[in-house]
Order: structure tokens, then C-alpha cells, then sequence
């Protein structure tokens, strides 16, 4: 039905991953994304990868997640592990991905802040990216790659997603959890990009080609 075909297009977004100058992890206490960005960077596609997050500004801390066993076999200074950047390094290293190629950004607590600060990070490192991969939940692929796109203006991106809490373009419209959290991805999408963006118009007496009240 083309109701649900629209909306699956805009949320659920898939690229081939192309040879990339970084691999962003927005932030996230799903392992597997870490070990989907991991696979990439073993097959060779960037040089570098980016976990960010400190933990959601909705909560007090971090918590190691219940299937981390999965992602992580050494058990070894885990009371290290106080952020979702921690994790998803952890996990990325066990992986394959030397703590040389991880660029950890252990600040952020929402999206926009996963996108802002990742920008200061490699700016402060010096790094100049033209091309990138972002390593997302699925459902979460459009709001993450409009993100990305505002403070990379200038760079190309690709999205390799990963299906997490089983929901995915083919089923979201299955079930009514699965249906709240992809419509809530649209709203989000609404609500917090309506903001941002009138916070990016010129300021109130000084509009394009006029003079100042």
C-alpha cells in the first residue's frame, strides 16, 4: 500500500557501504552496532570508527545491557565501562578494531549531541572526512542521517543500518509497539527539526537583503 510504502522510504534508509573516510556509531547501548561497524572496518571500508554517547539524558547512568555477554567475552574491567562509548568500544576492539582506529566521544546524551560533538571531536583531532558510514538502528536511520547531515554538510554519507528490537521495513507495520516507535521516529522528526531549523533563520530585524529595524 503506498500509505505504508511512503513512510517505510523515509524512515528505513540502506545504502551499500562504499570505502568511507569513518564509520560513526551514534550513540547506543545496542553491541551489535558496534559489531556491525566492526565488520566494516575489518573488510577494510574506513580507517577509523566513532562510538559516541555517554548515556541518555533520560536516565542516571549507564547499565551494562543484559545481552553484553554476547558482544563481550572478556568480563575483565567491566566497572571501567561507565558510558555507551565505553561499550561500544569495548565491543569494537574485542572485534577486530584497534584502540588506534577507535575515536571515542563519551559526552553525548541525545542524537543532536552524538552529531555536534562527534563534529568538535574531529575538528580537534584535525581530521577532515569527505565521506562517512553511519552503523544505526534501523528504525532510527532517518533522524540519525538528518543529524549527521547538518553538521557534515560537506560530507557524503552512506547508511548501514542494523535491525534492532526486531523491527524492520518489513514488519513495523505489524505490530502496535513497532508501530509507535517508527511514528515516533516521524514525529521526532517533525517536532525537534521544526526547532532547529527556526533557530538557524537569521535573527528577527536583520532578514535577508533588508536592514535592522
Amino acid at each position: 500500500m503506498a500509505f505504508y510504502d511512503a513512510i517505510t522510504e523515509f524512515i528505513f534508509i540502506e545504502d551499500r557501504p562504499q570505502k568511507s573516510d569513518i564509520i560513526f556509531i551514534p550513540g547506543s547501548d545496542y553491541g551489535c552496532l558496534a559489531a556491525h561497524a566492526a565488520a566494516l572496518y575489518r573488510e577494510g571500508l574506513a580507517p577509523y570508527v566513532m562510538p559516541s554517547g555517554k548515556y541518555s539524558i533520560l536516565s542516571n547512568g549507564f547499565c551494562l545491557p543484559q545481552d553484553s555477554s554476547k558482544y563481550l567475552d572478556n568480563k575483565e574491567n567491566l566497572d571501567s565501562i561507565q558510558t555507551e562509548c565505553d561499550y561500544l568500544s569495548a565491543v569494537l576492539m574485542q572485534n577486530g578494531v584497534p584502540a588506534s582506529a577507535v575515536l571515542p566521544e563519551p559526552e553525548a546524551s541525545y542524537t543532536y549531541e552524538n552529531a555536534i560533538f562527534s563534529r568538535r571531536l574531529l575538528d580537534k583531532l584535525g581530521i577532515t572526512i569527505h565521506t562517512a558510514i553511519l552503523s544505526c538502528q534501523a528504525y532510527h536511520a532517518r533522524r540519525c542521517l538528518l543529524y549527521y547531515q547538518l553538521l557534515f554538510p560537506e560530507v557524503r554519507f552512506c547508511v548501514s543500518p542494523v535491525i534492532t528490537r526486531r523491527i524492520s521495513r518489513d514488519n513495523w507495520f505489524l505490530d502496535p509497539d513497532k508501530i509507535d516507535k517508527v511514528l515516533g521516529e516521524m514525529e521526532r522528526c517533525g517536532n525537534q527539526f521544526h526547532n532547529i531549523l527556526k533557530e538557524m533563520l537569521p535573527s528577527e530585524g536583520t532578514g535577508m537583503g533588508g536592514r535592522e529595524s
